[in-house]
């Protein structure tokens, strides 16, 4: 894993050049509270709105943020939403080509959210006019920009970009220049793609253009594979073919040796959203493939990526430091990955900041956990059904000598903090030393805070929690068990 974070170094050196169907993806945000009274249908009240770039402007962006600069190339409307393209790509970093077009309007896909739920997404489109007289101008376009490119990524939204015609015209200058060109393909008509050095269908994909449906926990997933694989190599002279598998991860046939087979498995612990999630996959694994990067590590650095992205809300980006920070995490041994829970004020806060704008809901309680028995496992998991990311606050020894006594704790705080971070259930772990836990919900502002055994006068952490309007809840206790009567079992 250490070799994987030292590959991304090279990302800022590669450049890319992506071509495709840019659109505007725009977000709008609100509560649905009530039905209609004149119809079944939910009224939602609009709150704020949130624009982005869409389609192959996501792969561009997406780019960007891993840190390279990006070349696009690209069409638009002559209208207010493709000059909103075009700020999104100069602000991501994009140095772009878009052809404005008269009597043709940008794309644009708007998706209503309400609580986190995608409720309706409207489309305005038209499909890219075939127009012959624009052809001179993008064949110039394309080729000044593969004689300055690493690799050449088509993102293919089926919008008319990409059609027969400028999708071989692309594939032909990439080869005269020895430009690999990789391809995030749409509908079932591949001979448009013929020649590509790479394509990357989805299993529904590969589906429609073979007939073959892959079904990865079968035991004739390799021969389905292979036999689908083939149709692409002698059909359409492609080189290589990687086949996203959704939650199994992904799939590598080489039309060099069909019969090896490498099978990259995710890496995602928690989906929120797939949206861009494709875009995110495409552009980590363009920028590996251009940097050099041995294919297998490219689709791993591509599994991660979109295991970072799938965790975020709407259509979204992973950064060079988020992708940093995972390797980094992955790097380490056992103890060592469960160990990166165990964080410091400034790191939760850094963290919970992150996730809160990702629209997570954060959790949180406290206690000793000197002897970890079942009653504690039944109040965390408990507290982890009232939340999306749960934060324990673990009593240091110093302070739990103070109300307990010289003989205890009975296990030092690096071994309870251990054992907590090794649940599953728990996200992370922080340590304090005062006699309650108010410091930290100040510092943190959790959504929720649970506990049992507690009254609300009796309770600070909670009394903290409901002044800025977050959530209480009691916990349920399991009579029987406490560290105290383990101790006094033990002695006897």
């Amino acid at each position: 894993m250490n070799q994987l974070y030292n590959y991304i170094e090279k990302f800022k050196n590669t450049k890319v050049t992506v071509i495709g169907d840019i659109m505007l993806d725009r977000f709008l945000y609100g509560d649905v509270e009530r039905i209609s009274p004149e119809a079944p249908v939910p009224i939602f009240k609009f709150t704020n709105e949130k624009v982005m770039l869409g389609g192959a402007g996501n792969v561009a962006a997406n780019l960007a943020t891993l840190g390279c600069k990006p070349t696009f190339l690209g069409f638009v409307g002559s209208d207010t939403n493709g000059e909103v393209v075009d700020t999104l790509l100069k602000k991501v970093g994009s140095h772009s080509h878009l052809c404005r077009l008269l009597n043709y309007p940008t794309i644009v896909k708007t998706r209503y959210i309400a609580n986190h739920n995608h409720l309706l997404r409207s489309d305005k489109e038209e499909l890219l006019p075939y127009i012959p007289e624009l052809l001179p101008k993008f064949y110039k376009l394309v080729k000044q920009a593969v004689r300055m490119t690493d690799i050449v990524l088509l993102s293919d939204y089926n919008k008319g970009v990409l059609n027969k015609e400028t999708t071989q015209m692309i594939i032909k200058i990439c080869k005269e220049s020895d430009v690999p060109v990789l391809i995030d393909p749409k509908g079932n008509d591949y001979s448009k793609y013929k020649g590509a050095t790479l394509i990357k269908p989805n299993v529904k994909e590969f589906f429609d253009a073979t007939g073959i449906k892959l079904k990865p926990d079968s035991p004739d997933f390799n021969e389905d594979l292979k036999k689908g694989a083939k149709l692409f190599f002698d059909n359409y002279d492609i080189a290589n073919i990687i086949i996203t598998l959704s939650e199994h991860g992904m799939v590598y046939v080489s039309s060099k040796n069909i019969d090896d087979i490498v099978k990259i498995p995710t890496v995602a612990k928690e989906v929120f959203d797939v949206s861009g999630a494709g875009d995110t996959s495409l552009a980590t694994l363009g920028i590996a493939i251009g940097a050099k990067i041995p294919l297998t590590q490219a689709m791993q650095l591509a599994n991660f990526a979109s295991g970072i992205v799938v965790g975020k809300l709407g259509t979204a980006t992973v950064s060079f430091e988020e992708l940093k920070q995972k390797l980094l995490q992955k790097s380490k041994n056992d103890v060592e990955i469960e160990n990166k829970k165990f964080v410091d004020i400034s790191e939760a806060k850094r963290i919970i900041k992150s996730l809160k704008k990702q629209g997570k809901v954060i959790g949180f309680t406290n206690g000793c956990f000197d002897l970890l028995h079942r009653g504690h496992l039944c109040s965390l998991m408990q507290a982890k059904k009232e939340c999306d990311v749960l934060v324990v606050g673990v009593n240091s020894d110093q302070s739990i000598k103070k109300y307990k006594g010289k003989d205890r704790p009975i296990q030092d705080q690096n071994t309870r903090a251990l054992l907590l971070s090794c649940l599953e259930f728990v996200d992370y772990v922080i340590m304090f030393n005062d006699d309650n836990a108010n410091y930290l919900v100040e510092e943190l502002k959790p959504d929720v805070i649970a506990k049992e055994g507690y009254s609300i006068e009796n309770w600070p952490e909670a009394q903290k929690v409901l002044e800025y309007g977050g959530k209480v809840v009691t916990l349920n206790r399991i009579e029987g068990y406490s560290t105290s009567q383990l101790i006094k079992k033990i002695k006897s």
